[in-house]
């Protein structure tokens, strides 16, 4: 399956019948009976619901910006889209990530429609994930396709195999960012993203 910016890893198929019998082992190794009623289709559903949540190794994302608009009667300034809610599942783990990503990116001589931000963010999380990698994944795809002169993307979520295993700590969020370009050369840019979502520049 094609991913943006990696070699593709040839993984071995997995027929639907072997990944609900995984499911059935990891709940007798967890000390239920999946032969009990409440269980015969919980993993038919397992399945189907990891089919949804982990739809993004079938997509390229950055297919999603190749198609751009160049009538913007020169607009060159930045242009911010935040609050872009997403869900992902840690890699080490497997339990959720929720969170928020922001993106702004500064055009040459063309834009891509804001959907199109929102979706890139949406197939890079529907993988297992690290904060910081996919952080990384999204900046580098808006920078390759789009050859803006910047991109900036902050990520503010919160980890559940934090909050329900381990230390236990609830209302603890983790806040990484990638600033390429002038979002990373200009403190002045930087900060104009920073303030435009919300988040207090340092610099």
């Amino acid at each position: 399956m094609p991913r943006h910016g990696k070699k593709t890893t040839i993984v071995p198929t997995v027929s639907v019948a072997q990944a609900e019998e995984a499911v059935r082992v990891l709940l007798r190794w967890a000390g239920e009976d999946p032969n009990r009623e409440g269980l015969l289709d919980t993993p038919k559903r397992v399945v189907n619901a990891y089919r949804d949540w982990f739809s993004g190794y079938a997509i390229d994302p950055a297919e999603y910006l190749r198609r751009t608009f160049e009538e913007v009667a020169g607009y060159d300034e930045m242009i911010v889209l935040r609050d872009i809610e997403f869900e992902s599942y840690c890699e080490h783990h497997m339990a959720p990530i929720i969170g928020r990503a922001h993106i702004g990116y500064l055009p040459t001589d063309k834009v891509v429609g804001i959907s199109k931000l929102a979706r890139v963010v949406d197939a890079y999380s529907r993988r297992f994930q690290v904060q910081e990698k996919l952080t990384a994944e999204i900046a580098r795809c808006i920078e390759d396709v789009l050859k803006p002169r910047g991109v900036g993307v902050v990520i503010d979520a919160v980890h559940q195999c934090m909050t329900t295993r381990g230390v236990h700590k609830r209302g603890v969020s983790m806040i990484t960012s990638k600033m390429l370009g002038d979002f990373r050369e200009d403190a002045r840019t930087r900060a104009e993203f920073l303030r435009f979502i919300n988040i207090q520049s340092k610099s």
